[in-house]
């Protein structure tokens, strides 16, 4: 990754990242002169954990962006649209709503299953290396599923009030999450990218062919299964606190590789950098909603990824054609 755009992308994403603590900026000088005390409650129960976790689950959807991508040798592949995320919204509706177990520890493990359970359905429908088309056909068909089981549950739900409190949640959601809840999804993010980080040489080697790889001595289906189960760790549990967030996994990657070169592997780093610097302007984006008006930040990712997704899709089929 040059040098320049690497301090280009710390200096935002520290620019970002204050911003975020910092915003709204309205009565807090008067605040910290007339209660620090108050003032800095705010900052480490309120706007830290908002952050922080605006910062690390980009992160993890730019790293398992990368990873997908590589392992798929798709450009396609991204969380969402290969229902990992839709899993991982799934494990963690039916572990809160229907068994009760609403704590961390019960969504971030039924978030984590359902991810994982989701890639495994699509590697055993598409296959290592599929055509695009066969892995979008596979990803909308387990996305379809998951998000009506996700509907199903909420309905079934003990609770009458299970679709209004899991709205903003599903949609994706980094308001009023508490330090409990940013350490429980920082935890398995951190594990997960540097897992992720360390299997980033297979994955570049995987992208001169299976054949190559294994006459360097990995093992594809050992590879397969342990990017897929860190993906589902990182992924699941950052559903489970902080909701479904689509498109940064799928926007974050193409960038990365441009400053790598081209090598899927080795832009897992830059990737994670990028989706933790484009969520977190996401979030400053949605507090620019009409006071009073909750806006859920998975649909300005969608808004804004949406078009890049297309854009994507037909450059793709232009270059096929040419």
């Amino acid at each position: 990754m040059p040098r320049v755009w690497f301090v280009a992308i710390i200096i935002a994403l520290l620019f970002a990242a204050g911003a975020s603590l910092l915003l709204p900026f309205e009565g807090l000088p008067r605040l910290i002169a007339s209660d620090p005390s108050l003032a800095t409650t705010i900052a480490i129960e309120i706007r830290l954990p908002r952050t922080a976790l605006a910062l690390f689950y980009g992160a993890m959807l730019g790293g398992a962006g990368a990873a997908i991508q590589a392992l798929f040798a798709n450009p396609l592949a991204s969380p969402d649209i290969t229902g990992a995320s839709g899993g991982a919204a799934l494990g963690a509706v039916v572990t809160g709503y229907l068994f009760g177990f609403a704590g961390p520890f019960g969504l971030a493990t039924g978030g984590v299953i359902g991810a994982l359970l989701a890639l495994v359905l699509l590697l055993s429908l598409a296959g290592s290396h599929a055509e695009t088309a066969t892995l979008l056909l596979a990803g909308i068909a387990i996305s379809a599923v998951t998000s009506a089981l996700t509907t199903l549950s909420l309905a079934l739900a003990p609770s009458p009030f299970a679709f209004y409190d899991a709205y903003d949640w599903l949609m994706g959601s980094l308001v009023d999450r508490s330090r409990n809840q940013a350490l429980f999804a920082i935890a398995p993010i951190l594990l997960s990218l540097i897992l992720l980080r360390r299997d980033a040489r297979a994955l570049d080697t995987l992208a001169l062919g299976e054949e190559a790889a294994a006459s360097m001595g990995y093992d594809l289906r050992t590879l397969q299964r342990r990017v897929i189960v860190t993906v589902a760790v990182g992924i699941g549990a950052s559903v489970a606190i902080c909701g479904a967030v689509g498109f940064i996994g799928l926007v974050a990657p193409v960038f990365a590789r441009r400053l790598t070169r081209g090598h899927p592997g080795r832009a897992i780093g830059p990737a994670a950098l990028i989706g933790a610097l484009l969520l977190t302007t996401a979030d400053l984006l949605v507090r620019a909603a009409p006071e009073g008006r909750i806006l859920p930040i998975g649909v300005v990712t969608a808004m804004l990824g949406a078009p890049f997704f297309l854009w994507l899709v037909a450059r793709m089929r232009w270059d096929i054609r040419s």
